[in-house]
């Protein structure tokens, strides 16, 4: 990996941990989704007319990557039900390079070398500490940890469809935008349907917070795009993962993380 593939992701951890500083403050999960989700649908098609069309060999990943975020939204939300999700979800995070790791190696075809290997493993580590730290002196919440475990699940898939999708597009800044374009209309079409006329009095209020977090989001995500085009994809998502090391220095619950 070299220096400004390295300087990109760490840029995106701390662009995405500073989204999710932003996104602590919406209470309400759905109005937080849907205020992201609906503002990276406007950015997407915002930007799609200016960008390169992704090459005909991207768009299965990336409707895949599309239905997989989409698990990854509803297991989130599901995981606040359970209500000790902020402290198990360290472990969503750390187990996703792992899987990674393995997943990138079966259809991406790419075996990290020992050190490589010693990084990703290291940084699985520390986010596991992060959160056997979270979680001493109390009961382990295992419906909590085993949602997590789904997620890191789903993160891992989505992480490598995307990677190999973005290969094969032709153009990340083209993929990224038609990707939060077409996941971008699930959640809001789920929300004006459940809330009806009640949307916007719901939105309102938080819709600067929401619109700047999908800002945030979006970028951090684009520049993971990115480096998956110049590197492989298992140690860019360890090193992807040091944004829950900052939530956590931070004292903000790293949860309410999307992407």
């Amino acid at each position: 990996m070299t220096p400004l593939v390295t300087a990109a992701v760490l840029l995106a951890a701390v662009t995405h941990a500073s989204w999710n500083a932003i996104a602590h403050r919406i209470t309400d999960k759905l109005v937080g989704f849907t205020l992201i989700s609906g503002g990276g649908l406007l950015i997407g098609l915002a930007a799609v007319p200016f960008l390169p069309f992704p090459a005909a060999g991207a768009w299965p990943y990336l409707l895949l990557s599309a239905a997989v975020h989409m698990a990854y939204y509803a297991l989130l939300m599901k995981s606040f039900r359970l209500g000790d999700f902020g402290q198990a979800y360290p472990i969503a995070r750390g187990s996703a390079p792992l899987v990674v790791t393995l997943l990138a190696a079966v259809f991406a075809h790419e075996v990290p070398d020992r050190w490589a290997a010693a990084g990703i493993a290291l940084s699985c580590a520390g986010l596991t500490g992060v959160a056997l730290w979270g979680l001493r002196g109390s009961r382990p919440d295992w419906a909590a940890i085993g949602a997590a475990l789904a997620t890191g699940l789903t993160i891992a898939v989505y992480t490598v469809v995307d990677g190999l999708g973005v290969r094969a597009s032709g153009s990340s800044l083209g993929y990224i935008a038609w990707l939060m374009a077409v996941q971008g209309t699930v959640i809001p079409a789920y929300a004006l349907w459940r809330w009806r006329r009640e949307t916007y009095a719901r939105l309102r209020p938080h819709a600067g917070l929401g619109l700047l977090g999908a800002a945030l989001s979006a970028a951090a995500y684009a520049l993971v795009l990115w480096a998956q085009t110049r590197a492989a994809l298992a140690p860019i998502a360890a090193l992807r993962e040091s944004s829950v090391k900052l939530c956590s220095c931070s004292n903000i619950a790293p949860a309410q993380q999307a992407y």
